[in-house]
């Protein structure tokens, strides 16, 4: 299934309306995110709207070197993400997610982060609540740095599709018009099912030759 980027006036998302989006992954109000993102340009508005990514792994990584008590925060805490609403049918669903997942090692493996669907619930100790935002505050710092983000334009046809477990996306303002004025059609996938058809296409090609 295929789902649209556009404005519209009863916008229950802020990606449907012509503001800024901030930094995030998609969806880790779910248990499991989906791991492929990809985005199709069909209409794009003359001034604004460009989109910008930041390499999430990366800038936890310069993170855990230069506060390694803020990576351990973000990485052991867990937050709370709730979405309700109507978006092709009524929804209601929630997770707790760590801002950066790490496995055994304490290695990112997955960031989970996400301002608009995170809840205003954050059951943790108060005196643990300062320490948390000042943690969030300068991971948050680091993904808008100009030295780690990436900025560029999307033009109708372009088609870009990213790992949304390690990278973060968002997208600069743009003016409203009487019309729409942008238009991407996005789409996700598992990474099991990416990796399941590379497989098959590898064994394809090894086949024929």
């Amino acid at each position: 299934p295929t789902w649209q980027v556009q404005d519209k006036a009863d916008a229950n998302n802020v990606a449907y309306t012509t503001g800024k989006l901030c930094f995030h992954t998609d969806y880790p109000v779910l248990q499991h995110p989906p791991g492929v993102q990809l985005l199709h340009c069909i209409k794009q508005t003359a001034a604004g709207g460009e989109s910008e990514v930041v390499d999430g792994f990366h800038v936890s990584n310069k993170l855990k070197k230069q506060n390694p008590q803020a990576y351990q925060i973000l990485s052991s805490t867990a937050v709370d993400y709730t979405d309700v609403g109507v978006d092709y049918c009524d929804f209601a669903v929630q997770c707790k997610q760590r801002i950066i997942d790490v496995d055994s090692r304490g290695q990112a493996v997955r960031i989970n982060y996400n301002n608009a669907t995170r809840d205003t619930v954050f059951d943790i100790p108060a005196e643990k609540v300062r320490p948390f935002y000042a943690a969030l505050k300068e991971f948050d710092d680091l993904l808008n740095s100009a030295e780690h983000k990436f900025t560029y334009k999307l033009k109708p046809g372009d088609i870009v599709t990213f790992d949304n477990w390690r990278v973060l996306h968002g997208r600069q303002s743009y003016q409203s018009g009487s019309e729409v004025t942008r238009h991407l059609e996005g789409a996700y996938a598992d990474w099991d099912v990416v990796m399941s058809r590379l497989r098959l296409l590898r064994k394809s090609i090894l086949n024929r030759t």
